[in-house]
C-alpha cells in the first residue's frame, strides 16, 4: 500500500475530492463541467488547476488514476480510502473563516466620491440587471433540479445564494432610486468617525 503524502492540501484539493466523491470516477473535464454547474456559482477558481490539482493529489494517494488505453487516453480519477478519510476530516472540521466577497461593484461604490456623481446611477442600474438576471438563473436551477432526490440535498447552498442575490438587488434598487444615498451615508460615517471602515487621509507632516 502505498503511503499518503503530508503535501499541503487548499480549498481547491478539498473541491475536487469532494466532487468526485459526489459524481464517482470523473475525468478533469467531468470536475470542470460539474463545478461550472453547481460550486463555480459561489467558489470561482481557474479551470487550470482542474487538470494540474488531480495529478497531485494521485501522487498523494488521495485520488487513483485509470488511464484509457485508446482514443483520447483520458485520465479518470477516483477517491481513495485516504481521499475519502482526508475529505471526511476537512468536512468536520471548524469552520472559522470569515465570509468572503470580492464584488468589483462594491469597490467602485467606496472610491465613488473620487468620480462622477452620475457613475453611482449608472452602476446602480447595471447590478440590477446583473442580479437579476442571477436570481433568473438560479430560480431555474431551482425549479429543474429541486424535487430531484439524488440531489436536493445539494440545493441548499441555492437557497443561500437566492437571499444574497436578493439582497444585494434591493441594496441596488434602493441607490438607484436615490443615488445621493451613498454621499450622505458616507457623511454620516465620517461624522460618526468610523476610522475601521475609512481610508483615513495621510498625516501631514
Amino acid at each position: 500500500m502505498r503511503a499518503v503524502s503530508t503535501g499541503r492540501l487548499s480549498i481547491t484539493s478539498y473541491v475536487v475530492l469532494g466532487m468526485i466523491g459526489l459524481r464517482g470516477p470523473s475525468t478533469p473535464y467531468d470536475l470542470k463541467r460539474g463545478i461550472g454547474r453547481s460550486v463555480g456559482y459561489f467558489w470561482p477558481f481557474p479551470h487550470a488547476q482542474l487538470y494540474a490539482e488531480p495529478e497531485r493529489l494521485e501522487r498523494m494517494n488521495l485520488l487513483a488514476v485509470e488511464s484509457e488505453d485508446g482514443g483520447r487516453r483520458r485520465k479518470v480519477y477516483t477517491l481513495t480510502g485516504a481521499g475519502r478519510r482526508v475529505l471526511r476530516e476537512w468536512l468536520a472540521s471548524p469552520t472559522n473563516v470569515h465570509f468572503q466577497m470580492r464584488d468589483v461593484a462594491e469597490l467602485k461604490l467606496f472610491f465613488s466620491e473620487l468620480g462622477d456623481p452620475a457613475d453611482v446611477a449608472r452602476l446602480a442600474r447595471e447590478q440590477i440587471g446583473q442580479h437579476e438576471q442571477r436570481i433568473a438563473e438560479y430560480q431555474q436551477m431551482q425549479d429543474r433540479f429541486g424535487k430531484i432526490p439524488a440531489v436536493a440535498k445539494r440545493m441548499v447552498t441555492l437557497r443561500l445564494g437566492l437571499e444574497m442575490e436578493h439582497a444585494a438587488l434591493r441594496f441596488w434598487r434602493s441607490l438607484a432610486d436615490d443615488p445621493l444615498a451613498a454621499d450622505r451615508a458616507s457623511a454620516g460615517a465620517q461624522g460618526n468617525s468610523g476610522q475601521a471602515f475609512l481610508a483615513t487621509p495621510p498625516t501631514k507632516p
